[in-house]
């Protein structure tokens, strides 16, 4: 079946609707819900149901905008409070251990090709440009894992891999430009302007998107809307406009997209919980019809051409390549224990992210960017089916996970323009001793109990009603007091 502009609507809502039944099944078996929607396009694609996906270029258009917000929450509800602990061995795993994976990926690959069953005759900058598009953890990937599945860690390691996985993109993104751009130009491409072009893209990326994060705050704190919802469509076309004007001077739009979010999401600004919650909804959108159009992308029959070398490539990076990388540039950290170490390596989960990259040489039409997309789509799946699927084991394993948060009895929230803060507290039978209601609880002063949940049942309480064991009250309090 061939894409039409009359059945195309009908064909992707059916999609991204079969996706999301699928999703909350595999959830059960633990099974990454994003896998699940890349089987899906897979299943309904060429070797599937029939349907015809051929544009790559449709791909990177859709990844771009995926990404672009994708990012952008990541950003925006990621505390800076949260990150300051660990910014610097984060910034150092986006960007150095990136690097060396590359390096060692690259020449493992190169090795490879030496041997004829290999079905791989890539150049030495060919056999880096493979390594450069999947050197990223998938920011997508991690993000929906850690928070889907409400992950505790110990060690700060849940904001260093958030941390990591929404920074190293960028820096992935940029050596896979520079190295086409050396395949497509030998010789005319030097050292010093690699580096000058690496200066360039994180400079204009992180000048304009600390500009234009602090202007949009301002601009929606002072705007006076009719329509709430329109703000958060404002948003919205902020994240497009902060990626294609950095891209258009020569910065990187994803590091900018990912640092605006990172501004709007530490500032006092109007409607965030609200503009919060349509990001998140569009983050879940793009990443079902990233994932879909992925997984139609692709030829399920032409994988097991690249099974082989797919396996032994993958298998270096899983266990090889990003653990000598995490532990080299981690060992200055004494704080990061071994085992933390460790786990971090396991994490280096490839996604939407690798295959988007991949999708960059065959566009420019390097050679052999069939079986560099072919190889990158083999080890996307199985690090998703391998590291994905046993994060949380893993975890366990090496005793670094944490009990997940209590669940809040009340998904009520207040504007960070007031000055006050919302807490609940399970009353027990101690704090009951002295007098069984609130006229008798002695509330401190700038503390008041707003509701009472019993069991499902809501209660708004006055000084005489009779509290029990097991109540749980919601205070609003002023932020000079603090509730104990």
């Amino acid at each position: 079946m061939i894409f039409t502009s009359g059945n195309i609507l009908l064909l992707g809502a059916v999609l991204v609707f079969i996706s999301i039944l699928v999703s909350k099944t595999g959830f059960r078996f633990g099974v990454p819900t994003l896998l699940l929607f890349l089987l899906v396009g897979m299943c309904c694609g060429s070797d599937g149901l029939g349907l015809q996906f051929n544009s790559p270029e449709s791909a990177q258009f859709i990844g771009m905008i995926a990404l672009s917000i994708i990012l952008f929450t990541g950003g925006m509800d990621t505390q800076i409070s949260d990150i300051r602990p660990i910014v610097t061995p984060g910034l150092i795993l986006s960007t150095l251990a990136l690097l060396l994976t590359t390096l060692l990926t690259g020449a493992f690959i190169y090795c490879l090709c030496m041997f004829s069953g290999m079905n791989m005759e890539f150049s030495l900058m060919a056999s880096f440009l493979l390594a450069a598009t999947m050197s990223s953890t998938d920011s997508a990937s991690v993000f929906s894992i850690l928070r889907s599945q409400k992950m505790q860690l110990k060690h700060n390691l849940k904001p260093l891999l958030e941390l990591e996985s929404g920074s190293n993109d960028p820096m992935a993104y940029m050596l896979t430009i520079i190295l086409i751009q050396v395949i497509q130009n030998p010789g005319e491409v030097g050292g010093w302007d690699i580096a000058a072009d690496l200066l360039k893209q994180f400079g204009y990326a992180i000048i304009l998107s600390v500009a234009i994060g602090r202007g949009i705050v301002w601009l929606i704190n002072k705007i006076s809307l009719s329509n709430t919802a329109l703000y958060s469509v404002m948003l919205l076309s902020i994240v497009f406009i902060v990626f294609a004007v950095t891209d258009s001077i020569g910065g990187n739009g994803y590091l900018a997209v990912y640092v605006t979010g990172l501004v709007v999401g530490n500032s006092k600004i109007l409607l965030k919980r609200e503009m919060s919650l349509f990001m998140d909804s569009l983050t879940w959108l793009f990443q079902v019809i990233m994932f879909l159009s992925l997984g139609l992308l692709v030829n399920p029959h032409e994988l097991k051409d690249v099974a082989v070398p797919g396996l032994l490539i993958g298998a270096f990076m899983m266990f090889v390549a990003r653990p000598l990388s995490i532990y080299t540039c981690l060992a200055p950290f004494k704080d990061i224990p071994f085992k933390a170490q460790t786990f971090i390596s396991w994490v280096g989960l490839r996604g939407a992210v690798p295959i988007i990259f991949a999708t960059y040489p065959v566009v420019a039409e390097i050679p052999g960017s069939n079986i560099i997309f072919n190889i990158v789509f083999f080890i996307t799946l199985l690090s998703l089916i391998l590291q994905g699927m046993s994060i949380g084991w893993f975890a366990k394993k090496l005793h670094l996970d944490l009990p997940p948060e209590p669940e809040k009895a009340f998904d009520i929230h207040i504007p960070d323009e007031l000055s006050t803060s919302l807490n609940e507290i399970k009353l027990t039978k101690k704090m009951l001793a002295h007098g069984n209601t609130l006229a008798t609880m002695n509330i401190p002063k700038g503390h008041l109990a707003m509701i009472i949940k019993r069991g499902s049942q809501y209660i708004v309480p006055d000084g005489q009603l009779e509290l029990h064991e097991g109540d749980v009250l919601l205070f609003i309090s002023s932020t000079e007091h603090t509730l104990e």
